[in-house]
């Protein structure tokens, strides 16, 4: 919209104060203040729900992969040539024999439930998830019958255990006796201690060599699932096809939304329902703009009219009137879009300082999944914020503006 130099002097004018308009720039600076919260909470929100799932995505496809194997009554015999033919499928780039059993942990009177999970150890050793995290002790020391394993953050404080103490773990599958079964009871040090940051993980998870495991489960050569890992995890099903053809017999493939679906439904779900909420916070307050100039057009009436003689065009007062709202639109935006980074930037450290005034845990890992607060801001949501509200106040001043322009000046100077 390109304006002449005395329809830009007008609209700055209209913009500041002048003498008996301070309700008209109250109620404007009032829709400033309104669009730039509204866009603020929309970034906010928004860039929270996808830091959400992309944290999410990330550690449970980094601790479970794009897609597993499983056998039958949980026990995969030939691993080996199923791990062979996984690899030598087009789109897969790794597959990682696991061990994973529920089982119980005890340590100095604590019992825990635990989820062992038994890796092969240069597995152990290049799992970035796990070796990025490792709080505590050092994850070269889980190899094979060194009697070593990995424990949780989480599982570390409900047992009271530290670095080199000695959990047990009690295994159902034991000796069969003439009473009965024997659980088996094997204990073992605790050589580290890691953090991934998804609370399920952090409180389970025991981690150690694969031999282990099958010695403590009594699998023999056996294992318990392939973790499967593809160059796009969005295309999974369609890479899988052709080993699951294969396996059929053999096992079942399952890949990362069969296994997670709720979760990120869940997630896909409420991220909509936010953004149209907190749609309307910016609608309510371009209702403000369409008031404030409104009242302003009112004020401005008998200029308009001297404008009108003076040879301003109807044209002319849209284009003033338009400018006035949009500039209020736009500097609203910005200033939403400036408040939301700072508050993004900051975000665990406001989390942190409401939990320290209100004496309240906002943020319990137990009910959140995650430790922190996370956070992934997309450019093309920004851009669709932005564009909505200065669309937004656009539309709104067009009333407004055609009230303007169609001032009769002569109804309005007949008595002047």
């Amino acid at each position: 919209m390109i304006l002449t130099s005395y329809e830009r002097m007008i609209a700055r004018r209209y913009l500041l104060p002048g003498k008996g308009e301070g309700f008209i720039f109250v109620v404007a600076s009032i829709s400033l203040v309104a669009v730039m919260l509204g866009v603020a909470a929309l970034i906010i929100v928004m860039s929270v729900m996808n830091g959400f799932r992309a944290e999410l995505f990330d550690k449970i496809i980094g601790l479970n992969g794009h897609a597993v194997v499983q056998g039958y009554g949980g026990r995969l015999p030939d691993w080996r040539d199923i791990v062979k033919q996984a690899r030598t499928t087009p789109g897969i780039t790794q597959a990682t024999p696991l061990i994973q059993q529920p089982l119980m942990a005890s340590y100095e009177g604590r019992v825990e439930g635990v989820l062992v999970r038994g890796m092969l150890p240069e597995d152990i050793r290049t799992n970035t998830v796990i070796q990025q995290k490792v709080v505590a002790g050092s994850m070269m020391r889980v190899t094979p019958g060194s009697g070593n394993v990995a424990i949780g953050a989480r599982l570390a404080e409900a047992l009271g255990a530290n670095v080199g103490g000695q959990i047990s773990l009690i295994s159902p599958q034991g000796q069969t006796t003439p009473f009965g079964t024997v659980p088996r009871i094997v204990s073992y040090t605790v050589a580290a201690i890691f953090e991934v940051g998804v609370y399920d993980y952090d409180k389970a998870f025991v981690i150690m060599p694969i031999a282990d495991a099958q010695t403590l489960l009594m699998l023999g050569d056996s294992v318990g699932m392939v973790e499967i890992e593809t160059v796009d995890a969005d295309k999974v099903a369609t890479i899988l096809a052709p080993l699951a053809d294969r396996v059929g017999r053999q096992g079942v493939v399952s890949d990362w939304r069969s296994m997670n679906a709720s979760l990120f439904e869940a997630l896909a779900v409420e991220r909509v329902a936010m953004f149209v909420v907190l749609s309307l916070i910016i609608l309510v307050a371009v209702f403000n703009i369409l008031s404030s100039l409104i009242m302003l057009v009112r004020a401005k009436t008998r200029d308009i009219a001297i404008l009108r003689t003076m040879g301003a065009s109807r044209g002319a007062m849209v284009r003033v009137f338009m400018t006035v709202g949009v500039t209020i639109g736009t500097l609203g935006t910005g200033a939403g879009v400036i408040l939301g980074f700072i508050f993004l930037y900051f975000r665990q450290a406001v989390v942190n300082a409401i939990q320290f005034v209100t004496g309240q845990n906002l943020w319990d890992p137990s009910i959140r999944f995650l430790t922190e607060l996370p956070s992934k801001t997309d450019p093309v949501e920004v851009l669709a914020i932005v564009a909505l509200a200065i669309g937004s106040a656009f539309l709104f001043t067009l009333y407004p503006a055609f009230k303007a322009a169609n001032t009769d000046p002569v109804q309005v100077l007949r008595y002047e």
